[in-house]
């Protein structure tokens, strides 16, 4: 079998093409965030999702960033907004089953932060959250062509303008879901729209608790919604095919807030956070389609949160 902890030759990629796309699928991406010192990163980490242990280094993004999001294909994961000196419009990409420092991909039509990302195999949705400035909850949202570099377009707006989602925006194959967030206090608001169209967000229904700076994840049908600012080791659950509020799952290991939330097709898991002012360096993972309590994975390579998380098979792609 190859190594995949590194970039492999055409060779290699050619004998052991079979084995490839479910190495990808497998594959959890960590950009960016705050670290104990509460300076931005430019660290990127990746994950096997499907067995347990440490992340290890993938390479650094061009840009430090908190507070950004994230969205992939199978084969190409773009971080995108997050906050440096000031909110951000720039986003960037790598080729997910190889490990090296990203390159531009295009611009947002905006500084944006507190947003939240997610996808289909080939369009991805970003929720923009705070925008400009003077940081307006504006409830944009735009959409990129992941195979293709450029600037993002837009695709509507959320039902009610709010951020801080974090990291809690998830998908099926088909529709986009974004779950809780902050305008004035926490929200149990869950908005819907479909990937393929363009057109503003529908409700879904509302979370078990409202709360904001969680981690999502999800398969082609079950999409989870973990940590947050209140109740902070909620883990709760919606049929993403159908519409209604959000049901109990479990609770994480920790109690946390600003966490990264991804997943393959079976397993979710969620790493970092903040427990007060304190970044953590724990992943834990559930199986999506059961319920209960989170347990260990294993520990991102430095420990921080407000950070963008994806992988190769979010949403059961």
């Amino acid at each position: 079998m190859p190594n995949f902890n590194g970039v492999w030759s055409l060779t290699t990629q050619l004998q052991y093409r079979s084995d490839w796309p479910i190495f990808v699928q497998n594959r959890g991406l960590f950009f960016g965030g705050n670290d104990a010192s509460s300076t931005h990163t430019n660290t990127i980490d990746y994950i096997d999702i499907s067995s347990t242990g440490n992340a290890s280094d993938f390479g650094n993004l061009a840009q430090t960033r908190r507070d950004n999001m994230a969205v992939s294909s199978a084969t190409r994961a773009v971080a995108a907004g997050g906050v440096a000196s000031q909110g951000l419009d720039s986003m960037e990409y790598v080729t997910i089953a190889s490990t090296g420092n990203a390159s531009d991909f295009g611009d947002t039509t905006v500084d944006n932060y507190n947003g939240s990302g997610t996808g289909s195999s080939t369009r991805g949705l970003l929720s923009l959250g705070q925008t400009g400035n003077g940081g307006t909850y504006g409830g944009i949202i735009e959409y990129i062509t992941i195979a293709n570099t450029g600037n993002s377009t837009d695709f509507g707006d959320l039902t009610v303008g709010r951020a801080f989602g974090s990291d809690s925006a998830f998908s099926s194959p088909t529709r986009g879901v974004f779950y809780g967030g902050y305008y004035q206090s926490a929200k149990d608001i869950i908005d819907y729209v479909t990937i393929a169209s363009t057109g503003n967000a529908t409700d879904f229904g509302d979370t078990t608790v409202a709360r904001y700076g969680m981690g999502g994840a999800s398969s082609s049908t079950r999409g989870l919604g973990a940590g947050g600012n209140t109740s902070a080791d909620t883990i709760d659950y919606i049929t993403i095919a159908s519409t209604g509020n959000a049901s109990d799952f479990g609770n994480l290991t920790i109690n946390v807030r600003y966490l990264g939330g991804t997943s393959n097709s079976i397993r979710g898991v969620f790493g970092g956070g903040f427990i007060s002012s304190t970044p953590q360096n724990t992943i834990a993972h559930v199986t999506i389609a059961s319920t209960g309590n989170a347990s260990d994975f294993g520990d991102l390579t430095v420990a921080r949160g407000r950070f963008a998380a994806t992988s190769g098979s979010h949403g059961g792609i």
